[in-house]
C-alpha cells in the first residue's frame, strides 16, 4: 500500500514573488499594511499584487480612499531600487484611470514623483514619465504639472534622457504648454525643440514639431520660433516622409507665421509649394494646418500673389468630408481675393 507524500514543491503557475490577497473587501487595506512593513521582501510582494489590481478602476477608488497613495509616496524615497520601480509602476498604471489622475492631484503626487526626476535607474524615471504623461491628459493634470515648478527641469531633462523617455517629455510637454508656456520660453524650450526637430526619430520629429504648435500660441512664442530660425527647419520638414511630422510642421507654421517677420521667414524658405503640396494629404489634420499656415502667408502681398493661381485648389477642398477644412478653404479664399 503507497504512503502518503506531502511535496516539498509549490503547487504549479504560483508565483512566490507575490502577495497573497485577502478574500474581499479586506484585500486593499491588507496591502496596505504590508506597503508599510518593515520588512523589504513583503513591501515586493505588496507592490507586486497592486499592478496586477490598479488595472480596475473600482479598486484604484477603494486604494486612494484608505490611503495607498500616502503609503505609495512613501515609497518614492525607498532605497531599494525595486521597491521604487514597482512603486512608479504602480501610480503610473493608475494614473490611466481618470480616478487616478484626480487622485495624484488632490494627494500631491506630483510633488512626490519630481524627486525623482534623476533616478539611477531608467526603469524608474521612464514610469515617472509615462505617469505624467497620463497625467496630463487632464487638463486640470497639466496645469497641476505647470504649477508644480517642473517644466523647466522637463526641458532640461529632454536634452539627456534616451530616446523612449525623450518621447513622453515631449508628449507631456505639449500637453503642458497648451494650459501655459511661459515657463518654458524662459527655459529655452524653442532651441531644444529646434535641436529635435533634426532627430533621426520620426516620433521625435513629429513630437517636438507639435510642442512648438503649443510653445507658439503666445506672441514670445512666435517670436522666439523666428529669431531662433526653426522656421526653415519646419519647412524643410513640410516634405517628411512621415505624415504626422507633416501634419505638425504645418501647425507649427500655422502659429508662427501670424507675425510679419514669421511670414517673411516663410516665403523667403518657399513655404508655399510644399504647403500647397499637403493640401491633397490623407491626414485632415495636415489639409487643415496647410490651408491655415497658407491663409496667414496670403495676408502678405507677396504670399496673396504666389497663391492666386491655386484658388481652384482652395475651392476644391470646400466640399472636403471635414467641416473644419471646409470653412478654412472658404476664409482662404476670402484673404486670397481680396483686394486693396
Amino acid at each position: 500500500m503507497a504512503d502518503a507524500k506531502i511535496s516539498m514543491y509549490l503547487p504549479p503557475n504560483v508565483n512566490p514573488t507575490q502577495a497573497a490577497i485577502a478574500y474581499g473587501c479586506r484585500a486593499l487595506p491588507k496591502l496596505n499594511e504590508e506597503l508599510q512593513s518593515d520588512d523589504l521582501l513583503t513591501r515586493q510582494k505588496a507592490l507586486m499584487a497592486l499592478c496586477d489590481l490598479m488595472h480596475d478602476p473600482e479598486h484604484v477608488y477603494t486604494a486612494i480612499s484608505i490611503g495607498c497613495l500616502e503609503s505609495l509616496k512613501a515609497l518614492l524615497k525607498d532605497t531599494n531600487d525595486l521597491v521604487r520601480i514597482k512603486t512608479t509602476e504602480v501610480l503610473c498604471i493608475m494614473a490611466t484611470h481618470n480616478v487616478g489622475r484626480e487622485g495624484f492631484l488632490e494627494h500631491n503626487v506630483i510633488q512626490a514623483l519630481s524627486f525623482l526626476l534623476s533616478d539611477a535607474q531608467p526603469a524608474c524615471r521612464e514610469n515617472l514619465y509615462m505617469a505624467f504623461k497620463h497625467l496630463a491628459q487632464l487638463p486640470a493634470g497639466a496645469l497641476g504639472i505647470v504649477n508644480s515648478g517642473l517644466i523647466p527641469s522637463l526641458v532640461w531633462k529632454l536634452q539627456r534622457e534616451e530616446e523612449e523617455i525623450q518621447v513622453l517629455l515631449l508628449d507631456t510637454l505639449a500637453a503642458c504648454l497648451t494650459e501655459d508656456a511661459t515657463e518654458a520660453l524662459a527655459s529655452r524650450a524653442v532651441p531644444f525643440l529646434k535641436e529635435k526637430l533634426l532627430s533621426t526619430n520620426c516620433d521625435i520629429r513629429s513630437k517636438a514639431a507639435r510642442t512648438l504648435i503649443a510653445v507658439s500660441v503666445p506672441p514670445e512664442g512666435k517670436i522666439q520660433v523666428w529669431q531662433h530660425d526653426v522656421i526653415p527647419i519646419l519647412v524643410h520638414l513640410l516634405k517628411d516622409r512621415d505624415e504626422e511630422v507633416q501634419a505638425n510642421a504645418a501647425g507649427a507654421l500655422m502659429n508662427a507665421t501670424v507675425t510679419t517677420e514669421g511670414k517673411y521667414a516663410a516665403l523667403d524658405a518657399e513655404a508655399t509649394r510644399p504647403l500647397l503640396q499637403l493640401l491633397t494629404s490623407s491626414l485632415s489634420k495636415a489639409r487643415l494646418n496647410a490651408i491655415k499656415a497658407l491663409t496667414m502667408l496670403a495676408e502678405a502681398p507677396e504670399g496673396r500673389k504666389l497663391l492666386q493661381p491655386h484658388v481652384a485648389t482652395f475651392r476644391a477642398l470646400e466640399e472636403d468630408f471635414s467641416p473644419a477644412v471646409q470653412r478654412a478653404a472658404q476664409i482662404a479664399i476670402r484673404v486670397i481675393e481680396w483686394k486693396p
